[in-house]
């Protein structure tokens, strides 16, 4: 499949006040295999409410990505009013200051929308890059209040708005009474230690003959490793890798099990998480980043140490014994989801526009 262009995502114009809106980062979702951005899918939402939208870039290749955003950002400039980008750590924080240069130079008002747990470690390590770009934000936002405390520590106020989930299109099945049938879904990378599943996996074996477990995921070079791994450690027939799943495969996998694992070292607001509570699956996490600001352990999820095998394994057990927890984190766990669905979250954005907007005619006066 050819990857998307910036003009494939162009819409007609629209009447109104609302502004002129494009998205820049990386929109590689319509790639087969790729995960859909939090900025593909506001772009699209936002599109489909009426809004005319631009976005750039679809391309899978880091560099390639980045001349396309600027050369679409050089060309449609006249044809946008507001810029969204989406702000990452590591290398794509390259694409982030050319970006925000280019939006700067033609003078455009740029909401920065903050991802990735490994954000608040990349600005200790590289703190007057980090400030020179957060600089140019007319607004910062985060998904959770993980990171809205990071940057509010280096003097950057941050809006929370959560990111968005399509709860609607979630199944949901509640879940008084669940048996060791585990769902896991992340990338195969080191920062979401897939490992840890498979060992939590090897030690519910003693206590379950039932235990089963499916990963899936993009690969991200770790995925022949945990197969290899799960053979090692005697479970591999109890372990399934579909791989990458689309949304009708994230539902499929999602009724067949019964409880969510994130094992995470590293985290922001993992999205996956709250799918897993929109489809009435009781979760159990790691506290890592900002999971304890997505889950409050007992009630929305149970959350325990990081790589910690027996932990994971007991809270586990701890949901088959207990039918009134399961159902709990069942039911709760839906109604945290639907803070995410679009409905709610829509109206934060447009009020986010209108001020920025508003901000910027006044200083046009």
């Amino acid at each position: 499949m050819k990857a998307a262009s910036a003009c494939e995502y162009e819409s007609p114009p629209i009447q109104g006040h609302r502004p002129r809106l494009g998205f820049i980062g990386p929109m590689v979702g319509r790639n087969p295999g790729y995960v859909t951005s939090q900025g593909e899918v506001l772009a699209a939402l936002l599109r489909q409410t009426g809004y005319q939208v631009i976005a750039a870039s679809g391309h899978k290749n880091r560099y390639v990505r980045l001349v396309d955003i600027a050369g679409t950002m050089v060309r449609q400039r006249r044809r946008v009013d507001l810029l969204a980008l989406e702000v990452y750590s590591g290398r794509s924080f390259v694409v982030e200051d050319v970006a925000s240069s280019l939006g700067a130079l033609h003078r455009k008002p740029i909401i920065m929308i903050l991802h990735g747990g490994n954000l608040p470690e990349f600005m200790a390590r590289f703190p007057r890059w980090s400030r020179r770009v957060l600089r140019r934000a007319a607004a910062l936002v985060a998904p959770s209040e993980y990171l809205a405390r990071a940057v509010a520590s280096w003097g950057f106020p941050a809006r929370v708005i959560p990111n968005v989930v399509e709860v609607a299109r979630y199944p949901y099945r509640y879940r008084p009474n669940v048996r060791p049938r585990l769902f896991w879904m992340r990338s195969f990378h080191a920062i979401y230690n897939p490992m840890l599943a498979i060992r939590v996996l090897a030690r519910l074996r003693f206590r379950f003959s039932d235990a089963t477990l499916v990963m899936a995921g993009q690969d991200k070079g770790l995925e022949r490793q945990v197969q290899r791994f799960a053979d090692k450690l005697g479970v591999s027939e109890h372990v399934r890798f579909p791989g990458f799943l689309d949304h009708a495969g994230k539902t499929r996998e999602g009724e067949a099990a019964d409880i969510f694992l994130n094992t995470t070292n590293v985290d922001n607001m993992p999205v996956a998480v709250v799918e897993a509570c929109a489809m009435g699956l009781p979760v159990v996490s790691t506290a890592a980043g900002g999971v304890p600001d997505l889950l409050t352990d007992g009630e929305t999820g149970l959350l325990v140490r990081p790589d910690d095998e027996e932990a994971v394994a007991l809270a586990v057990e701890t949901l088959v014994n207990d039918a009134e927890l399961a159902a709990r984190l069942s039911a709760s766990g839906r109604r945290l989801a639907e803070a995410s669905s679009w409905e709610r979250v829509r109206p934060q954005w447009e009020q986010l526009f209108a001020e920025v907007m508003a901000r910027r005619g006044g200083e046009r006066k």
